[in-house]
């Protein structure tokens, strides 16, 4: 099984880095493979056109305005050859989970929603999707069964809006997809101990040690 782990404006590393820091060792699983992959650095409109590691661009850090579609899509294609080549190892789709934190899990509900429903599931921390997503549009034509997704959010976001979280759960929800949504009062645009630790509990759940096949 392997969970594929996107964060936005660091390297892989430096995600690996901060979660380690948070709960004083990495987030390992006896049987679940972690991977953080690394957006690729390209001019980012909200930091007028600074390069920045982000995996797509916003005309605006706002759930309402168009999407950047055209950099969603081109790391999506990356995302999927990182998935395929976790297939060709061996890992069946649906022991591959995908998420991330902030915009990792913007990319992360449209690569599941959109090109990979087959998943195993999604988590999105701190994360949002504009109001005229195209992940909704493309939920609405659906009808296969759906990866679940675990949500948390802090309250005291002033970055991604709590409500913006909220309103994604809520139309993700009405589209078909089962959801949870995990509130984290008093916490800013930031991970804590005990959100992480009920991330690792929902991941094992979805990816339970497999019974050994015995002929």
């Amino acid at each position: 099984s392997c969970t594929l782990l996107c964060d936005t404006g660091d390297t892989g590393q430096g995600a690996r880095a901060w979660i380690k820091q948070i709960l004083n060792q990495d987030m390992a699983f006896q049987h679940i493979k972690v991977i953080y992959p690394t957006a690729p650095a390209r001019p980012y409109t909200p930091m007028k056109g600074a390069f920045s590691t982000v995996w797509f661009d916003r005309y605006k850090i706002s759930n309402d305005c168009p999407e950047h579609i055209e950099s969603i899509d081109s790391m999506c294609q990356e995302l999927t050859d990182l998935i395929n080549d976790e297939i060709k190892n061996g890992i069946a789709k649906n022991r591959i989970l995908i998420g991330g934190f902030s915009m990792g899990g913007g990319m992360a509900m449209h690569l599941a929603y959109r090109f990979h429903q087959d998943l195993a599931g999604v988590f999105a921390l701190s994360s949002f999707l504009n109001k005229d997503s195209a992940v909704y549009q493309a939920l609405k034509i659906n009808e296969s069964i759906l990866p679940e997704l675990f949500q948390c959010h802090g309250t005291a976001d002033e970055l991604v809006l709590y409500s913006w979280g909220e309103e994604t759960n809520k139309m993700l929800k009405s589209l078909g997809v089962s959801t949870s949504l995990h509130t984290f009062p008093n916490l800013n645009h930031e991970l804590s101990r005990t959100e992480i630790e009920k991330l690792k509990t929902w991941i094992v759940k979805k990816l339970p040690i497999e019974a050994v096949k015995t002929n």
